[in-house]
């Protein structure tokens, strides 16, 4: 069982057969799907699902808290279920590629306070960029 069932049970959350396979496609390390790409592969699992329900789903999870909406240079937006793991993302600038990274130390502490124009910080969001092994190899 996936972390983001067990935490949708937890809530209480209504798992129909098509919100399951939903959570299912998202369970894993490192899951950054566009909604296209959770629609086929839950499609795969379960051939009657929408895509209108896929879309729905995924809008819920994150009204919820329990997904993260992640953009990336007018890219499509993706979908992290790493929602309650603190982190950032590594992406590619070539092919969009997106990994989960802890870097070490309180990221919030890294602003100094001449730089903070009197904002009281409560998160951090870091996006390193690079190519990853495939496109780098590629040229």
């Amino acid at each position: 069982m996936s972390d983001l069932l067990e935490r949708l049970r937890s809530r209480g959350w209504r798992l129909t057969a098509q919100r399951r396979v939903v959570a299912e496609v998202l369970d894993g390390d490192h899951v950054h799907y566009t909604a296209d790409e959770v629609h086929a592969k839950a499609a795969l699992l379960l051939p009657e699902i929408s895509r209108a329900t896929v879309y729905n789903t995924l809008g819920e999870l994150v009204s919820l808290g329990e997904v993260l909406e992640v953009s990336t240079d007018g890219r499509a937006k993706r979908y992290d279920p790493n929602a309650h793991h603190a982190h950032q993302h590594l992406v590619c600038s070539r092919c969009g590629t997106i990994r989960d990274v802890h870097p070490a130390g309180d990221l919030l502490a890294g602003l100094p306070a001449e730089e903070r124009f009197g904002f009281r910080l409560s998160a951090v969001e870091v996006t390193y960029r690079g190519l990853c092994p495939e496109c780098a190899t590629a040229g």
